[in-house]
């Protein structure tokens, strides 16, 4: 068993300590803080299952089941959260995991992998289709908040009516972007795919026991779901505690919650001379969560009737700019090293600290 196996494990325990922190009403921030902890391990069940399945499905269903639970947690999370009214710490959220997936993953991966192998490689033509649908993500969410500044008085329901427009054409792309990867192009992400089945620990008899699996799956996705309440319920009181803006902690907080697993599966495959899946990993994410995610919650909420749209902070828009821009020119020659990767870090950095001091509005 590995050491971060072992690790997920014992936050496991966080799971009826949050529950009891609930009961005995222990306060937001001891409940906060444990059902943060205990959403970590559940979500690297959540993936775990779903690639176990994935396997006794078969490469086709199995990579559509991928695509779609990869950002579940989050998803989760996000969706709880826009029940409970936190539109702009939903929109933070989705931010905040764009950010920390092109540049506090991707460049951890290149400054630790960098470390160990002068320099790495990966797939430029993957990269450079990455970098266009995210480009794609970034003009979907800015025309919304252009239009506003642009059109004085505009009424919040013909935003809310593009936003959902916007949402169609963005899981449309998306959609697409799988029929590519996964039909008229495999043979583009044959090596991120090879060592993401080279990661996985040998099969023992049985382990293929599909009813298993999925009762792992759906019990681990209503673990989540409890603790992403009590997550929800405790924010706001926990993070006032804390002296944190709902702001900071949407873009940072949040979205290391619920991709904590996922992170570490990024930087150890980087570790071993693995940057194409590493890449896969980490731009992967962030394109889901832009042309899946956050289009999804838009629909989400038209149908819960609690409205979101794509109207986003210009600082936020800002900062997904930036940081798509980085991403982009690093990655775009399938090369990396030390210094790139300690770049990105650099710049999330910088982004975590004006986050961290812009004020409330």
């Amino acid at each position: 068993m590995t050491l971060k196996n072992r690790i997920f494990i014992v936050l496991l325990l966080f799971i009826p300590v949050s529950i009891a922190a609930d009961l005995l009403e222990w306060g937001p921030l001891p409940l906060f803080a444990t059902s943060a902890l205990a959403i970590v391990p559940l979500a690297a069940w959540m993936g775990t299952a779903t690639e176990e399945i994935a396997v006794v499905i078969g490469p086709s269903a199995g990579g559509l089941l991928n695509a779609t639970f990869g950002n579940a947690t989050e998803l989760i999370i996000a969706f709880i959260a826009l029940q409970a009214g936190l539109v702009e710490v939903v929109k933070a959220s989705i931010t905040g995991s764009i950010l920390g997936n092109l540049l506090l993953v991707m460049g951890l991966s290149m400054l630790l992998g960098g470390l160990r192998f002068k320099e790495q490689t990966f797939q430029p033509v993957v990269a450079r289709v990455n970098a266009s649908s995210m480009n794609l993500a970034v003009i979907a969410i800015l025309l919304p908040t252009a239009i506003k500044f642009s059109a004085e008085g505009i009424e919040s329901q013909v935003l809310q009516n593009l936003s959902i427009a916007v949402a169609i054409v963005l899981i449309g792309v998306y959609g697409l972007t799988l029929l590519f990867s996964m039909k008229t192009h495999t043979y583009l992400f044959d090596v991120g795919v090879a060592g993401m089945e080279s990661e996985e620990e040998p099969h023992e008899e049985g382990s293929g026991n599909l009813r298993l699996w999925i009762g792992v799956l759906l019990a681990a996705t209503l673990a989540v779901a409890v603790e992403s309440e009590f997550l929800v319920g405790s924010l706001e009181a926990a993070t006032e505690q804390l002296g944190l803006t709902p702001l900071f902690t949407g873009v940072i907080l949040l979205p290391i919650i619920g991709n904590a697993a996922e992170h570490a599966t990024a930087v150890t495959v980087a570790m071993k001379d693995k940057m194409d899946l590493s890449v896969s990993v980490a731009v992967g994410s962030s394109m889901q969560i832009a042309l899946f995610v956050a289009p999804a919650l838009v629909l989400a909420g038209w149908v819960i009737g609690q409205p979101m749209d794509l109207d986003f902070n210009p600082f936020e828009l800002v900062a997904v700019a930036v940081s798509v821009l980085i991403a982009n020119s690093i990655s775009s020659d399938g090369q990396s090293n030390w210094l790139e990767g300690t770049l990105l870090l650099a710049t999330y950095a910088v982004l975590g600290l004006a986050f961290y001091f812009h004020p409330l509005t």
